[in-house]
């Protein structure tokens, strides 16, 4: 198991647009991706349980991966939500 604490540095925090980008980013990996705030752990393949999230730029997550790509898969996260992929 992979675990990461990650800030948020899209500008536009994690609104439809790039929660949608960031799903289909989590579903190229076979492990289970998990985000974590103080008060929810969702997956991060389901579009709906993204949404709930509500996180701005800024706001810390934790990325929780498991399974045969779990460092790629924290890795191509980590990358997504610095805003470098």
């Amino acid at each position: 198991m992979q675990k990461k604490t990650i800030e948020i540095k899209l500008e536009s925090g994690l609104e439809a647009s790039p929660i949608a980008l960031l799903v289909q980013e989590a579903s190229r990996f076979e492990s289970k991706i998990y985000l974590e705030t103080e008060s929810k752990k969702v997956n991060a393949k389901s579009i709906m349980g993204m949404m709930s999230l509500g996180l701005d730029n800024g706001e810390e997550l934790t990325v929780v991966a498991e399974g045969e790509d779990e460092k790629a898969a924290v890795a191509g996260i980590e990358a997504f939500l610095a805003g470098t992929k």
